[in-house]
């Protein structure tokens, strides 16, 4: 077993085989929104939390990557962009494999947004960040969105499936991605991917239940667990809304979709 399987096998529950990865990276896209001030307070909450894995960009990892439990995978975040930039869709690399090793990373994350007039370099730069960490042997989490000029829909499922697509052919480890419109659809991309599949929160939804109810659809489907941000560092509870998602996550919990 090579480095990147050894370190990718810990960033799942050896229970249930599932994994809730915590995204606590908004603050360089979005800004000062609400709940980014609890990120401290939420790192020291995670020893009985269930998370196996907490996504930080490079400032964040430096200043908290500390509070990070030694049994809690700490993954930064490689590309970056801001809600105001042209197009707000950009990501661009703002750290390096050896910058995110020296912060003591046990894998990293990257950010591709498709169906825009940048998705080639994009998709250029997952795939020499793959490369590269792979061989540093350290396991890749592409959160792929189709998001751009060309998309009406992001969660169109023909759409999320192909998102799934490119994480199953361009050599990350785990793709992450919005659960769909149509199970269906979404279901059999799942299955034929050779990597495992978690579901996006997105945006803060309607309300809690919506998003643990798409959470559990996701699993359901087949997904190996979920990428989880606003949707708890938002909540009035950070920390219960992090246990529910965990319950989900490590099938503690069934949650109805009637």
């Amino acid at each position: 077993m090579n480095g990147t399987n050894r370190r990718l096998q810990r960033l799942f529950d050896k229970e249930s085989g599932n994994t809730l990865i915590l995204a606590l990276d908004h603050g360089a896209n979005e800004g000062m929104i609400e709940g980014l001030g609890s990120i401290q307070s939420i790192l020291e909450s995670l020893p009985a939390s269930g998370v196996q894995g907490v996504i930080l960009n490079k400032g964040l990892a430096r200043h908290y990557g500390h509070l990070v439990p030694t049994d809690v995978n700490l993954i930064i975040q490689l590309n970056a962009g801001t809600r105001h930039g042209s197009p707000s869709y950009n990501k661009n690399i703002v750290c390096s494999i050896s910058e995110a090793l020296r912060l003591g990373a046990d894998a990293v994350s990257m950010h591709v947004n498709i169906g825009n007039e940048l998705e080639d370099r994009m998709l250029v730069d997952l795939g020499e960040i793959t490369d590269e960490a792979h061989q540093f042997g350290i396991p890749v989490l592409a959160t792929v969105l189709a998001r751009g000029g060309q998309i009406v829909n992001e969660h169109d499922s023909s759409l999320v499936a192909h998102c799934i697509r490119i994480g199953a052919e361009l050599g990350p480890d785990i793709v992450a991605v919005p659960y769909p419109n149509n199970g269906d659809t979404f279901m059999k991309a799942v299955a034929a991917s050779p990597i495992p599949v978690l579901v996006t929160g997105g945006p803060l939804g309607q309300n809690l239940e919506g998003a643990l109810n798409n959470t559990a659809e996701g699993l359901k489907s087949g997904c190996k667990g979920c990428c989880i941000g606003r949707n708890i560092f938002q909540t009035e509870a950070p920390m219960e809304s992090m246990e529910k998602f965990a319950e989900i996550a490590h099938k503690k919990q069934v949650i109805s979709s009637d």
